[in-house]
């Protein structure tokens, strides 16, 4: 008979201790650890064949190195941040909020793939095939090579997967699969610790490149041990907000490419669609001859981006003035203000600030910093920036702009767009010429800066 014992589990971390305690040694969380009764049982584990190849060591410069094959999704957006495809053999982690299109998302490129000749496997154990099927016809996902069933037991789906075979394997969600050898309940630490150690076992040794779709918190992280993103190859957070029909997909770990990239999809009642260019969909609203509006060229991975960026600063009735940023840094925002005060002689001790990227975008990247500054300076003084501008470079805290990186891609998407000028740091000039349509003006201070874009 199997031995029962109790041990408590951080949800945040996965930290294991025999006491309860009120803050998680591993991490630091507070009221996140849980009881779990579980049974000493011999499972599968590390005794797994494909753990024992008896591969003997080599020296890596006798290693044959080659392009990891890749399978292309049929759908773009998700192909340029898995990296130019999926690979066989990965498991990849998609997190995201309640009804933000995941399972949309997976359908469609299940479908895909289908019709592209491939056997692809949709578990789901969280609606019925019925309703899966309902959705599919919504979405026009409707293959003969599309294997769909509802199944919340691991042994069940590793014999679906014997029978099927399939290329391409989703599993809908990994919080309601269960295995019977672990006697807590489904969604618990240690059923998704050895649920995805079971999928990465079968990833791994029959080469079929499988998605696992993860709940998350209310802070946004996916819910399970933290471990749980450690074991994947790739996890993606696909983002939106509620009263935007755009999503946004991000990789915050890739093994086999860039965590940079960024994939932007738009709901309609045919699913998700892809957005060919994001510049036209953010700008598409954008008020002309406003204070405070700016118009700044981001990358996102090897994207050009053109945002809007808003900033309003009003007088306030309190104490301390009022700071809120959306979309970029807090923290450097209170930085610009700061050199706005002290280089540029602008009094906003008394005055609440708001920047705002249109849309709910977030960029995180310096080179919005000199557009930051030329809004919050329209905003003071109530003078519109020109229409047809585009503002980039980083600020010092001495006042200096500093170059970015990428200038050429970034004039060349303004360009494309019908703008006029681009005010960019001085240093990023040299060693390459501009488009001869825009004017290219280099400014070394945050006082330049507004000197062009304010006169």
């Amino acid at each position: 008979m199997a031995k029962v014992k109790t041990k408590f589990f951080c949800t945040d971390c996965g930290y294991e201790s025999p006491k309860w305690y009120g803050k998680c040694p591993g991490c630091g969380a507070w009221n996140s650890m849980v009881e779990e009764t579980e049974k000493v049982v011999k499972t599968q584990g590390m005794s797994s064949g494909i753990f024992h190849t008896k591969e003997k060591p080599l020296p890596i410069i006798n290693i044959e190195s080659g392009r990891l094959p890749r399978i292309l999704t049929g759908i773009g957006e998700l192909n340029r941040v898995l990296g130019g495809g999926i690979v066989p053999g990965s498991l990849v982690l998609v997190g995201g909020d309640p009804g933000i299109g995941k399972s949309t998302l997976l359908l469609q490129t299940s479908n895909e793939m289908a019709n592209s000749g491939r056997k692809v496997l949709y578990v789901s154990g969280e609606e019925s095939v019925r309703q899966t099927k309902l959705r599919a016809e919504r979405l026009g996902a409707l293959s003969p090579n599309l294997y769909v069933m509802c199944e919340s037991s691991i042994d069940g789906i590793e014999e679906a997967i014997d029978e099927v075979k399939p290329d391409f394997l989703v599993i809908d969600s990994i919080q309601t699969v269960y295995m019977p050898e672990v006697t807590s309940a489904p969604g618990s630490v240690s059923q998704v610790r050895e649920c995805t150690a079971r999928f990465m076992r079968v990833a791994k040794g029959q080469g079929i490149a499988t998605v696992l779709v993860g709940h998350v918190t209310k802070e946004g992280a996916i819910a399970g041990p933290r471990m749980l993103e450690h074991m994947v190859d790739c996890v993606l957070y696909f983002e939106g907000e509620r009263h935007h029909s755009y999503r946004l997909l991000r990789a915050v770990k890739n093994r086999f490419g860039s965590t940079n990239e960024m994939g932007i999809f738009e709901m309609n009642e045919a699913g998700l669609e892809e957005v060919l260019n994001p510049s036209e969909l953010f700008l598409s609203e954008r008020p002309l001859g406003v204070a405070g509006s700016t118009v700044v060229a981001s990358m996102e991975g090897t994207r050009p981006m053109l945002v809007e960026l808003q900033a309003l600063v009003a007088s306030t009735l309190f104490p301390s003035p009022r700071r809120m940023a959306t979309g970029v840094d807090h923290n450097r925002m209170n930085l610009i203000i700061a050199v706005l005060e002290k280089r540029m002689g602008m009094f906003l001790q008394n005055q609440d600030a708001y920047v705002n990227l249109a849309g709910g975008v977030k960029l995180d990247e310096p080179a919005v910093d000199l557009a930051i500054a030329v809004s919050l300076a329209s905003s003071f003084r109530d003078v519109p920036t020109k229409p047809y501008d585009v503002v980039f470079g980083e600020v010092g805290l001495t006042g200096e702009v500093r170059a970015v990186s990428r200038v050429e891609q970034r004039v060349k998407e303004a360009a494309k767009l019908g703008f006029k000028r681009v005010i960019l740091p001085e240093k990023s000039l040299k060693g390459w010429q501009g488009p001869k349509e825009i004017e290219l003006i280099g400014v070394n201070t945050v006082a330049d800066a507004l000197a062009v874009a304010l006169d």
